[in-house]
């Protein structure tokens, strides 16, 4: 089931807000569907994705990746996708604000299908 679902049209290419919320340590994983503005699914086969996250700073600033998605295609013709990552990564990732976006890409096509801010925060308690 998708926790987020997208309305993508292409020609208008104007990529899906989604704002998501990373604890520090934790597993992460963000469910999506794809659709067309006529609510059938975007077909997906044949595409990639590739999708990383930045320290939120000043316009015109420049940040290198401070983390990248894992993404995979749950479903790729019925337009469903995921972005992960695992404990290992988040734990290593400082609280504060974000910016991602998360394109796919099928020959010399690339959409920017979703982006959005992230907060990353650090838990009180820790596992024993």
């Amino acid at each position: 089931m998708a926790n987020n679902t997208i309305t993508f049209d292409p020609a208008a290419g104007v990529a899906y807000s989604a704002n998501l919320t990373i604890n520090t340590g934790a597993n992460f994983k963000s469910t999506f569907k794809v659709i067309n503005p006529d609510r059938s699914a975007f077909n997906l086969t044949g595409y990639t994705g590739s999708s990383e996250m930045v320290k939120s700073v000043a316009v015109g600033a420049t940040n290198p990746a401070t983390a990248s998605f894992t993404v995979g295609f749950t479903s790729a013709a019925g337009g469903e996708f995921n972005l992960s990552m695992g404990s290992t990564t988040t734990r290593t990732i400082k609280p504060g604000r974000y910016v991602w976006d998360m394109l796919v890409s099928s020959g010399s096509t690339i959409y920017r299908m979703a982006e959005g801010n992230i907060l990353v925060v650090a838990g009180i308690s820790s596992a024993p």
